[in-house]
């Protein structure tokens, strides 16, 4: 398999988008209004225990506190005793120091909430999932720090060898290798990329963890204000070379050259095999728009996906719960109907793993396949749909398939999906429907003004959109669309026209 990535980059937006054999599989986004926070560390403190549902909310400095659930929390055995000792004084503090390298960390399985966490108590956390809709940031005392070969886990007296090496003989030595460098009582996963690493490799990995740990306790001990970040994630640039950037990948291309160096610099100190990889675009076409990737993304926003045959599905997404309904459209098949529903079955199962993967759609999912009679051609489903999601780097659990045709299954989902990071709730719908947000709509426009700039000779642009979008351009966007005229020598006239609708404008170019 034959991929590549390509990362667009900007002031105002940063996309990322894996492309494997010609196709886009993954897309990526991070704007500076909206950076994840999965994976960052906060000092925290506890404002509210709720016994009835064995979970804490904890206050980290967001604008919603996060929820931290009963199973995600970490006590220290000597902390754990000297607060048995002392009852349930609630001022009783439940810290761990996990620098003594032969520290239990324990959470006994009969514990409740409030026998380990009290309101007011400070506590150290790290983000497991961004907030969602209304919901909060997902909490976890389980801390995990990532690098390119190895996961540290310093509460954990744990080794483990990703699933996907699947050579016995690679996973035993790489284990006999961690074991005989990690700490005492310290925890350490061995990552897909690392299956052709070499003993100094995995060391080096291992030191820069050890050490990066040693920093944020330090750090923890310091911090007199709570709630406070004490350790932040990596952005999304260079955590594409370090999640994504794999043996199947045969290169990166980037199309901002200071990004360009920056990653340079940092793939010189952790992957240095991965230089000669790395190049700068500086095509006259937009590097999106050369690769095809723009139009891709647009289809990944629509509900109905078509097949090649004619069949397609819908894809409707809530909060909580997603569903795939498959149909087989304007398919007729060629000699029965039984023979016609098992292939637009089949051909389904590769396009909604396809789409669950691009689309980022997580939690409870639930598929609507064509009822087949024939219990062969429903077990061969099945195991071509297992087949089919095995590239997918989430979680993912299937159940078979019901009397009804319907796969249930789901999937881990650490940030919001595509459709709700790009689109916003209709105004016009009353929230039945979505639109292109504002926000997207304006960068639609930069890029296209970008674009366009440098074969018109005009010295003034007319940009007439609708009032919400030319709001956001003169207020929370004013001052992208200032660089944007400096860095095109053109003066930009914003007219707002309540005839357009919100996804409508037009760019007019002028002496």
């Amino acid at each position: 398999m034959s991929s590549e990535i390509l990362i667009n980059s900007t002031s105002y937006e940063i996309r990322i988008a894996l492309v494997e054999n010609g196709q886009l599989a993954e897309f990526h986004i991070q704007r500076p209004k909206g950076k994840g926070l999965v994976g960052n560390i906060y000092r925290g403190r506890v404002v509210r225990v709720l016994p009835g549902m064995q979970a804490a909310f904890v206050d980290i400095g967001l604008e919603r506190t996060g929820f931290l659930y009963v199973d995600d929390v970490y006590v220290s055995n000597d902390d754990l005793d000297s607060r048995m000792m002392k009852g349930s004084d609630p001022c009783g503090k439940l810290e761990f120091n996990s620098s003594i390298p032969d520290l239990d960390i324990t959470r006994a399985p009969d514990m409740s909430i409030e026998s380990m966490l009290s309101e007011g108590q400070e506590i150290t956390v790290q983000v497991g999932k961004d907030p969602i809709g209304t919901k909060g940031a997902r909490l976890t005392c389980h801390i995990t720090l990532p690098c390119r070969n190895l996961v540290f886990m310093p509460l954990t007296d744990h080794i483990g060898i990703s699933r996907k090496i699947q050579n016995d003989k690679i996973r035993q030595t790489l284990k006999e290798r961690i074991e005989s460098l990690r700490p005492a009582g310290t925890g350490f996963i061995v990552r897909t990329v690392a299956e052709n690493a070499t003993a100094e490799e995995l060391e080096a990995d291992m030191e820069f963890l050890l050490l990066l740990w040693d920093e944020i306790q330090d750090i923890s001990k310091q911090t007199s204000t709570i709630p406070a970040m004490i350790y932040k994630d990596l952005d999304i640039t260079f955590r594409s070379v370090r999640d994504l950037f794999t043996e199947e990948v045969r290169s990166l291309i980037l199309d901002d050259k200071k990004t360009y160096e920056k990653l340079l610099n940092f793939v010189q100190t952790f992957a240095p095999k991965l230089q000669n990889r790395i190049s700068y675009y500086d095509g006259e076409a937009p590097l999106f728009e050369a690769h095809g990737i723009d139009i891709e993304i647009n289809r990944a926003l629509e509900k109905k996906v078509w097949f090649r045959s004619g069949g397609y599905i819908i894809i409707e997404t809530t909060e909580a719960l997603s569903v795939i309904d498959v149909n087989t459209g304007r398919f007729v098949g060629k000699n029965d109907l039984e023979e016609t529903i098992f292939k637009t079955n089949m051909e389904a199962v590769k396009e909604i793993a396809y789409q669950l993967r691009l689309r980022n759609i997580g939690g409870i999912i639930i598929i609507d396949f064509i009822d087949m009679e024939n219990p062969r051609h429903r077990e061969e489903l099945f195991n071509s749909f297992k087949e089919a999601v095995k590239k997918d780097k989430s979680r993912i659990n299937i159940l078979k398939l019901s009397e009804f045709g319907l796969v249930q299954m789901t999937r881990k989902r650490n940030c919001e999906n595509l459709n709700q990071m790009m689109c916003e709730p209709c105004h016009y719908c009353a929230g039945e429907g979505v639109l292109k947000s504002r926000r997207t709509i304006c960068y639609e426009i930069f890029r296209k003004i970008s674009r366009k700039a440098r074969n018109h000779r005009g010295v003034n642009i007319i940009l007439t959109v609708h009032p919400r979008v030319a709001d956001m351009l003169l207020k929370e966007e004013e001052s992208v669309t200032i660089e944007l005229e400096e860095e095109i020598g053109k003066r930009l006239t914003i007219v707002p026209s309540k005839k357009f609708h919100i996804e409508k404008y037009e760019i007019h170019w002028s002496k």
